[in-house]
């Protein structure tokens, strides 16, 4: 890879993916996990309270499987990788249709750089439907631009940023390319 390529992928990552979590409502540990994932969070009180939930709580399958994609979340902020896709992968035991979980199993797959897995998650959990859309074609776009593929990735950025054109990372993103006559 030139060192162009590597400098605009670094760039992408600079801002970072965007984790997909699942909204948990109502009272409860749960529902409190949900929220800690949904503002960021990555402390050890916040994958505690995550932990309480499942141990505690008598969820639906649905929001158990919700509740360890939301500790995966957490954890992995955290750059605890290994635990986040345990996670990741009890939740889809659970459910098995669950795309937030697919998502973020790609978003490990590109911090280990294997773009072309992290793409083939990324599109299941698109193809079985996510909550947050645009932060999946989000993420696809940084894996694409790991591969290499600038047309995919600006195509992706763009339908992000059409999802949600409040938010400024898609749009960020899109300032790097440039679009040149054939």
């Amino acid at each position: 890879m030139r060192w162009s390529g590597l400098i605009a992928i670094l760039a992408a990552f600079a801002c970072g993916p965007a984790m997909a979590s699942v909204l948990i409502v109502g009272e409860g540990l749960a529902p409190a996990c949900s929220k800690a994932a949904f503002a960021g969070r990555l402390d050890r009180s916040s994958i505690e309270l995550c932990s309480r939930a499942l141990a505690e709580e008598g969820l639906s399958r649905r929001d158990r499987a919700g509740t360890l994609v939301n500790r995966g979340v957490i954890r992995m902020r955290g750059k605890a990788y290994p635990a986040a896709l345990r996670d990741f992968d009890e939740a889809l035991r659970i459910q098995p249709g669950l795309g937030e979980a697919f998502v973020n199993r790609g978003v490990l797959r590109m911090a280990s750089r294997d773009y072309q897995t992290a793409l083939v998650e990324i599109d299941r959990g698109i193809g079985l439907g996510v909550d947050e859309p645009a932060k999946a074609f989000y993420n696809r776009a940084l894996a694409r631009e790991g591969l290499g593929d600038a047309p995919g990735a600006w195509s992706d950025y763009r339908r992000a940023q059409s999802l949600a054109p409040e938010w400024d990372a898609p749009a960020r993103q899109l300032t790097r390319f440039q679009a040149r006559p054939r």
